[in-house]
């Protein structure tokens, strides 16, 4: 436990813990023309410390982390909960939750990409404080460690959580006696803790004060991750971390800063590192520029789990995913996400050069996947928790009134940048849709090539092909019909094997199917075996390991005499009822980049056969 706690603050907390490098600074440098004053101070500290107590202490860590599916958590996980047969086909009086679910899963994209680019740079910015000499260096600097982050991805979180735990255990010690440092030279800033504060700071302020919750969310950022990496490390260790160092060293920080804030006004541009006495600038700016290359751990992790759960669910294309840990089956690499995520970081740092800036397009991506999470939140108590429907209700109305709060308060974002992580997550999105809606097409395409397997038995009661030994194993998408490539087979070679299966793999709504409960499968025909095999959403598929714990149970059978036949469809676009044409081009383009079904279902290379069919969508 205490090894995990360890590992979940290298990788979990860095988003989250290193907040206080800009947050309270964003508040006043927001555009909103606040004045530092101490009723601005203390206004802002309560709004501060309440959205870390609402929103990551009650409504994620108590509340949103309960519903973990089978170990697993993030936006899809939580979809698969609320909704657990989904279909984007046909009538479907939830299927708007499938659409939040994947729009929320695609936000944690763009997110991924902002959160490394503005933790970094706002630490590297330091350098400044101690000499302007090392402004022209600071976008180069921050492009270097960036690099250097995302190099290692492929040794695993195990391995990085190992490295970066002590690390960031030393930053929270590090800010928690900084706040403290603080607070005693001004304890009168503890009065932040009542509401009433926050209360006054609206009345005062107005719209100016609404506008200033987008930076107050800033505090908050790291909530969807605490529930995306739950997978990696487990809810209590995650829990732990939270209570007993996290949340107390983030408090006490952000009120040490507000007390210097309402002795020296001027400081503003800077308060955490003004906090510090002048001799640690440099160890401080060296440990905060640690932080935050372990800030951007959690959601690079998070982006890996939402990728591997979309894979299985089939919203995207299947990918190479590497296992990095022997102990825990969470923790995976996933190479196209992380070069493709090091390249839209780097880019938005050489675009936006400034923290500030870049604090401008944050928030907006975060806010709309923890509106979305509070809807599905709602439907997995009342549906599968059993909560009374008011009671579920009531609850999620109060969270949603904050979140709403805190997405309107960043929308006026939008032009300022905050469209990037939009336009990110859109992409994603349609990809995800496009997908899941091809793949439709194509077993529908391809059920009309088919034969019922019924009919196909009466064929070979006619025609009476020649059967070789061995066993031959034909994989179909479309259950309870004969795959076109054993149809072509039999119509060009008019041969069968000895043992023919016809095998579909399913995935299912939750993470992990019991190793016993994995295969069905039952003799449709002399010679002739039906089999279906099921994975949870986090499973990696090894279907000859599946097969040979089973089949040897019904007849002898050869592993290494097994010819594995597989459909390779070439997909032709056509003006046919079913996507646009556009749309039709980009499932053709994901579907010849997606990962070969030889190496995601682990089948050995000289077993299998491929059949080219043509399919027009």
């Amino acid at each position: 436990m205490l090894n995990l706690t360890l590992g979940a603050l290298g990788v979990v907390f860095g988003d989250i813990g290193t907040s206080p490098l800009y947050a309270l600074r964003e508040c006043f440098h927001h555009g909103s023309g606040l004045p530092v004053t101490p009723g601005n101070v203390l206004g802002l500290l309560s709004l501060v410390f309440w959205a870390l107590i609402i929103v990551i202490s009650l409504k994620y860590v108590l509340y949103v982390m309960r519903a973990d599916n089978r170990g697993e958590g993030g936006v899809l996980a939580l979809m698969a909960l609320a909704h657990p047969k989904p279909k984007l086909e046909g009538r479907d009086p939830k299927k708007f939750l499938i659409f939040l679910g994947l729009f929320g899963a695609a936000l944690l994209y763009g997110d991924g990409v902002i959160t490394p680019a503005i933790s970094v740079l706002s630490a590297v910015e330091g350098l400044e404080i101690s000499t302007p000499l090392f402004k022209p260096y600071v976008v180069p600097i921050a492009v270097l460690i960036l690099c250097l982050l995302f190099l290692p991805q492929k040794y695993g979180t195990d391995k990085i959580g190992k490295a970066f735990g002590p690390i960031i255990l030393i930053w929270f010690i590090t800010i928690g006696a900084l706040g403290i440092g603080g607070i005693r030279h001004n304890p009168s800033v503890l009065q932040a803790v009542n509401p009433l504060h926050a209360v006054r700071f609206f009345l005062a302020n107005g719209w100016h004060g609404f506008l200033a919750l987008g930076a107050v969310f800033l505090v908050a950022t790291g909530g969807e991750a605490l529930y995306a990496d739950i997978g990696h490390f487990g809810r209590k260790p995650i829990n732990i971390a939270w209570f007993f160092l996290v949340l107390p060293s983030l408090a006490l920080n952000y009120f040490g800063q507000g007390a210097l804030l309402l002795e020296s006004p001027e400081a503003y541009h800077h308060p955490f590192y003004f906090l510090a006495p002048n001799w640690a600038t440099m160890p401080l700016v060296f440990l905060s520029t640690m932080a935050a290359i372990i800030a951007s751990q959690a959601l690079i992790s998070g982006a890996y789990s939402i990728t591997h759960q979309a894979i299985q669910l089939g919203y995207l294309p299947r990918q190479k995913i590497r296992h990095t840990s022997h102990h825990e089956i969470g923790q995976i690499y996933v190479p196209l996400i992380n070069w493709a995520m090091l390249l839209g970081t780097v880019a938005l740092v050489l675009i936006f050069q400034r923290s500030g800036r870049l604090a401008a397009a944050y928030g907006l991506a975060v806010t709309a996947t923890m509106v979305i999470t509070t809807i599905l939140i709602y439907y997995v108590a009342r549906d599968l928790w059993k909560w009374r429907p008011w009671i579920a209700l009531l609850v999620s109305a109060v969270l949603l009134t904050v979140d709403l709060s805190f997405f309107f308060a960043n929308l006026v974002k939008l032009l300022d940048g905050g469209f990037i992580p939009l336009v990110i997550g859109l992409v994603i999105f349609t990809s995800m849709v496009t997908w899941r809606r091809g793949r439709y097409i194509l077993g529908q395409r391809l059920k009309l090539k088919s034969l019922p397997v019924d009919r196909f038995i009466e064929q070979l009661e006619t025609e009476k092909p020649y059967r070789v030994g061995g066993t031959g194993l034909f994989m179909t998408s479309v259950p309870d019909s004969t795959p076109p490539s054993l149809v072509h087979n039999v119509r060009h070679n008019h041969v069968m094997h000895e043992h023919t299966i016809l095998l579909t793999v399913v995935t299912e709504s939750i993470p992990y199917v019991a190793e016993e409960e994995q295969i069905e499968i039952k003799l449709i025909h002399p010679g002739i075996y039906s089999a279906r095999i099921r994975y949870g959403f986090m499973e990696m598929p090894d279907v000859p390991a599946c097969l040979e714990r089973s089949v040897g149970k019904l007849f002898p059978y050869d592993a290494k005499a097994v010819t594995y036949f597989l459909g390779r469809e070439s997909l032709v676009s056509t003006r046919r009822p079913g996507m646009a044409r556009w749309r039709e081009h980009l499932f053709s383009f994901m579907t010849r980049n997606s990962q070969k079904a030889t190496d995601f279902f682990k089948l050995p290379a000289d077993q299998v056969f491929e059949i080219g069919i043509v399919v027009e969508l």
